[in-house]
């Protein structure tokens, strides 16, 4: 309650020299409370006169931080809700960026297997004529088998004693006893290709078999026929063939002048 008016009226009073609690001790000392408390109102009044527009500007200030804090705290509701959206729709993204990704490599792996069966179709597509040929050739052998089987048996059995020129004329004439009887056969007959592989004939060779038909028939003769095969051999190549090829099986080596040589007859 105290004034501005209040404050002019007590300043001369104030301003006296004698008003002061130490003077108003020798007097009274009720007179000198009174005295410190109208000194205290009055210096009050000034610092309260400065306050109090900062009082109001506290208030209104603080008025204005918690209708922000509110705006705040609504905001922040709102970004919570959105962060909630945000984070479900990013969920929703990963596992369509995963699907997309795991469909991408599927057809990443189809379009190799596609390539891979496309290349492999135009490659089976060129081998179509070949597998036709070689289906109708397989046909044919089926039905020649007998005839081939005959002629490879008779050769094998009979033409061993003989020499190149007299066993190609044994076999034409086998062939045309077998025209006669219509029994099918090759007519480009190999016999040494049909006994014989490629690879065996080379490890012949490496064993000091010739290269010749002749030896090579010989040496189907020696491999293949049922009956032990007798070489007459000047130049001394058969045995040296025999040694290699059974060097590893333990062949033994004997002659008739031999001592331990015994002859049943």
């Amino acid at each position: 309650s105290i004034t501005e008016e209040t404050v002019e009226l007590l300043e001369p009073y104030l301003d006296m020299e004698d008003y002061n609690l130490e003077t108003a001790k020798k007097v009274c000392g009720n007179v000198a409370g009174l005295c410190s408390w109208t000194q205290a109102m009055a210096y009050f009044y000034s610092i309260n006169k400065e306050v109090l527009p900062l009082k109001a500007n506290l208030a209104l200030q603080e008025g204005r931080l918690a209708a922000a804090q509110m705006e705040l705290n609504s905001a922040q509701n709102q970004l919570d809700e959105k962060q909630t959206e945000l984070d479900g729709v990013q969920a929703m993204y990963d596992a369509a960026m995963k699907e997309k990704q795991a469909l991408l490599d599927d057809a990443e792996v189809c379009r190799r297997k596609m390539n891979n069966a496309t290349a492999l179709i135009e490659g089976l597509g060129g081998e179509k004529l070949r597998w036709t040929a070689s289906s109708k050739n397989f046909q044919n052998e089926i039905i020649n088998l007998v005839g081939n089987v005959l002629l490879a048996t008779g050769f094998l059995s009979y033409s061993g004693p003989f020499n190149q020129e007299y066993r190609n004329l044994l076999l034409q004439l086998w062939k045309k006893e077998m025209d006669n009887s219509k029994i099918p056969y090759s007519k480009n007959l190999n016999l040494t290709s049909m006994l014989v592989d490629n690879a065996t004939v080379g490890e012949w060779n490496l064993q000091g078999l010739p290269n010749d038909d002749l030896s090579i028939q010989n040496g189907i003769i020696v491999t293949k026929a049922s009956r032990y095969p007798l070489l007459i051999d000047p130049q001394g190549q058969g045995k040296i063939w025999i040694k290699n090829k059974e060097k590893n099986n333990g062949l033994q080596v004997t002659a008739m002048n031999h001592k331990f040589f015994r002859s049943h007859i």
